[in-house]
C-alpha cells in the first residue's frame, strides 16, 4: 500500500511495476528485496528528485544490472549491450540516454494528490562520478521501498525508492 509521509509520496509497488512495464512495453516483475546502499563495490545509477524549493525529497537508485537492462530495453538495443555494460561496470551511449529518460518519467510516481510536487533534479548514471552526499542518501533507512525487478527478455536488478 502506498503511503504519504510528511508531504512526500512513497509509490506503491504496483505503481512502480506498472510504470516500468508500460514504459518498456515488456513484462516487468517486482518483488520485495532487502535495502541496498550504493558503494564502490555496489555501483548504481541514482536520480534525485526535488520539490519546488529545490530541496531533495527523494532518491531512486537502480543497481548496475537494472540500469543496463532498463536502459537497453527502452533503447530497443540487444540484451548483449546490457550484458556488456554490466561487465564493463558502466552504462553509456543510447542505453545511458534511455536510462535518464526513465528516471525523468519515474518522477511522476511521486506526484500524488495532496503530496509535494517532485521533479527530477539530477541523474548520475552508473560509471559516472557520484557525489558523496547522494551516495549517503541511498543508505537512508525508514521511508523506502526496495525491490528486485525483472525486465522480460533482459534481466533482473534492484531498485531503491527512498524518501528523505
Amino acid at each position: 500500500m502506498a503511503t504519504i509521509t510528511g508531504t512526500a509520496y512513497l509509490p506503491a509497488p504496483k505503481e512502480v511495476r506498472d510504470l516500468l512495464g508500460d514504459l518498456l512495453d515488456r513484462q516487468v516483475d517486482l518483488r520485495p528485496a532487502p535495502p541496498f546502499g550504493v558503494a564502490s563495490t555496489y555501483p548504481a545509477s541514482v536520480a534525485t528528485y526535488v520539490d519546488d524549493s529545490l530541496i531533495i525529497r527523494a532518491i531512486v537508485a537502480f543497481d548496475l544490472p537494472l540500469s543496463a537492462h532498463v536502459g537497453a530495453a527502452l533503447a530497443l538495443v540487444p540484451v548483449s549491450q546490457a550484458t556488456a555494460a554490466v561487465e564493463e561496470g558502466r552504462v553509456e551511449g543510447s542505453v545511458a540516454e534511455s536510462l535518464r529518460e526513465v528516471f525523468n518519467i519515474v518522477g511522476s510516481l511521486f506526484n500524488a494528490p495532496g503530496a509535494l510536487h517532485l521533479r527530477l533534479h539530477a541523474c548520475h548514471v552508473s560509471g559516472e562520478p557520484l557525489p558523496q552526499d547522494v551516495r549517503a542518501r541511498t543508505q537512508a533507512l525508514g521511508h523506502r521501498s526496495d525491490f528486485l525487478v525483472t525486465v522480460g527478455g533482459y534481466g533482473a536488478g534492484r531498485v531503491a525508492v527512498v524518501l528523505l
